[in-house]
């Protein structure tokens, strides 16, 4: 079993369809978080260029992280500069801190 890690920074203007898709997908649990950086989008208006967007992390199964990060981004698309980035990354191994118990695929 292998899990994979998908973090989407998007706009937070996003955020509210994005959590009804991950809803609707019958995702178990994600965290959200507001960030500011910049990347490809800089607010050169700002003296720190910093734009404010939102970081959703998601574990998940690996066999559903390429079909789930397409649909996130299909719904954050926009066509516009700053529609923001998701990644994917391997994850060796997730525990419940409550029962130090190793996470199982269907059911983490």
């Amino acid at each position: 079993m292998s899990f994979a890690k998908i973090t989407a920074i998007v706009r937070p203007a996003a955020v509210s369809a994005i959590e009804d898709l991950l809803h609707a997908e019958g995702m178990p649990g994600m965290s959200i978080g507001h960030v500011k950086g910049y990347g490809d989008y800089a607010d050169f208006y700002r003296n720190d260029w910093m734009v404010s967007h939102v970081r959703i992390e998601i574990f998940i199964p690996e066999a559903m992280a390429e079909s789930v990060a397409e649909k996130i981004m299909n719904v954050a698309h926009t066509g516009l500069e700053g529609d923001g980035l998701v990644a994917i990354s391997p994850v060796t191994a997730v525990y419940h801190i409550r029962t130090k118990e190793r996470c199982r695929e269907d059911a983490c």
